[in-house]
């Protein structure tokens, strides 16, 4: 009888424990549930926070990263923001919003790339044009010089042709820039007649002054004539636009240890370090030139020198100051581009600042075996013992009208005969021409010899010409009177001996001017 509620009372215990357990644990659901309820909170209120970073990057990214990196392809200066948060540049995200940047400057500098060098292209193709007719004009305006004889036509005609030379420097300069060829090619030149045809190119030329330090016949091969003439003007372009129209430009030509130096020193403003670093970078020609580097309007000397310099191997530098307060430029032609000519047969134009170098003087030669060197007259004819001497030009004359002499020495003199006290010049017959010297005898023809008679010349015909005396006082043997106007030299054109002696053929006119 007592079993029964000892078991009810078992069950009923055993019940109890269960209901407790089920509550408790059912009271431990609700708590973890309560739990991941607040972590998926938080959770979605960090993915709320990363979203809206994430927002404002791409808009930091798209608003000012993005066009300062676009910019900083033609503006190396600029600085490109870095990310929104700072704690996102080490991070995925910030590495790969870099990635995009660098994408947008590669293809924004190919775009530039191809866009100026189709520029470029159609610019070359104008220049071309404008070259060849400007070269054509030129053409005509030296017919015109060798054809008229006036004066005040001559000298009219010489402006333009300046003026022109000066809008074909330009159209020159810009397709050397598009990478076009120079234009002309040169024969082997005198290096410092390419210089003076560089300085004469320019419209303050008068205020340049060039100091030749070369040994004479110091000479540019033909390819590189016309670079060097370039390049030279661009640079006296540069120190005559920024110095005062009252100073000069001072241009030193000097041998050095590799070739030939040239230096240019102004006293100008000079440039500060970073237009001094920018100045040397373009003249280096280490970097690729494009139009849109140029500045509005586009300053191409610098730009052209740069391509010359590379394309034909010369150096320049400009990162020096002038010792007159100005920029120093240097050339540097190396001793594979030299040449030399014989000045004797080539002599360099007349307007070319001489040499003050003088050619070291020559041993005699050895006797010929047979001849009368042991023999101590020493006289002119052979018999001498030594060297036979050479003779002593004639100084240059002092007027116009004893041009002649030039050619002649003192032989013009002492054929003059004595009439009633005064010299009279005989007539120049083959009969009564002086007897040659010899080849090893004669001495050698000077530039400034040659210099000198085209000069007495000039004055000459000038002096003739005011003259102008009466035909009935003309001598009665026919031989005109010294500036008079007869069949004599006086009566030659002047420009037609500086046309057909300096005609110039390795610059634009430089050396005739």
């Amino acid at each position: 009888m007592t079993a029964l509620p000892d078991l009810a009372a078992g069950g009923l215990a055993l019940g109890t424990l269960s209901a407790f357990a089920l509550g408790g644990q059912l009271v431990r659901l609700r708590r973890r549930d309560a739990c991941q309820r607040a972590e998926i909170a938080a959770l979605r209120t960090r993915l709320d926070g990363s979203l809206r970073a994430f927002t404002s990057e791409v808009e930091h990214l798209a608003a000012r990263r993005v066009p300062a990196a676009a910019g900083q392809v033609t503006h190396r200066h600029l600085d490109v923001p870095g990310p929104l948060q700072p704690l996102t540049a080490d991070t995925p995200l910030g590495r790969a919003l870099d990635d995009v940047l660098v994408a947008v400057q590669s293809e924004v500098a190919a775009q530039r790339t191809r866009v100026d060098a189709a520029a470029q292209a159609g610019m070359r193709g104008a220049t071309r044009e404008i070259q060849a007719a400007l070269y054509r004009l030129q053409d005509a305006l030296r017919q015109l010089q060798q054809r008229y004889d006036d004066p005040e036509l001559a000298q009219t005609l010489f402006a333009l042709d300046h003026e022109n030379e000066q809008s074909l420097r330009r159209a020159q300069v810009a397709a050397v820039v598009c990478g076009a060829w120079v234009g002309l090619a040169r024969e082997e030149s005198h290096l410092v007649d390419a210089v003076t045809g560089g300085q004469a190119r320019l419209a303050g030329y008068h205020r340049v002054t060039v100091h030749n330090h070369l040994e004479p016949g110091t000479a540019l091969v033909s390819h590189a004539v016309e670079p060097v003439a370039i390049i030279v003007a661009e640079l006296l372009d540069n120190a005559l636009r920024h110095s005062a129209p009252d100073t000069d430009v001072v241009v030193s030509l000097e041998h050095v240890h590799h070739g030939v130096c040239v230096t240019i020193d102004d006293a100008g403003l000079g440039m500060t370090e970073d237009e001094r670093r920018r100045a040397q970078r373009l003249v280096a020609g280490d970097d690729p030139i494009l139009l849109t580097d140029l500045g509005d309007p586009p300053r191409m000397g610098l730009a052209a020198i740069g391509r010359l310099t590379r394309q034909f191997d010369l150096r320049v530098d400009v990162s020096s100051a002038s010792p007159y307060g100005g920029v120093r430029a240097v050339l540097r032609v190396g001793s594979h581009l030299l040449s030399r000519l014989d000045p004797d047969e080539k002599p360099p134009a007349a307007s070319a600042p001489r040499t003050t170098r003088r050619p070291a003087p020559a041993r005699p030669a050895a006797p010929a075996p047979g001849s009368d060197s042991d023999s101590g007259s020493g006289s002119g004819s052979g018999s001498g013992s030594g060297p036979t001497p050479v003779p002593v030009p004639a100084p240059a004359p002092a007027h116009g009208y004893d041009a002649e002499r030039t050619e002649s020495g003192a032989a013009g003199h002492q054929g003059a005969a004595v009439e009633d006290g005064l010299p009279r010049r005989r007539r120049r017959t083959a009969s009564a021409a002086p007897r040659p010297v010899a080849a090893e005898t004669r001495p050698p023809r000077r530039p400034e010899d040659a210099a000198a008679a085209l000069g007495a010349l000039q004055a000459g015909t000038a002096a003739a010409r005011s003259a102008a005396p009466d035909p009935a006082e003309q001598p009665d043997d026919g031989t005109p009177e010294r500036g008079g106007r007869g069949a004599g030299p006086a009566d030659h054109d002047p420009r037609a001996d500086r046309s057909a002696a300096h005609e110039p053929t390795d610059h634009e006119g430089g050396a005739a001017r």
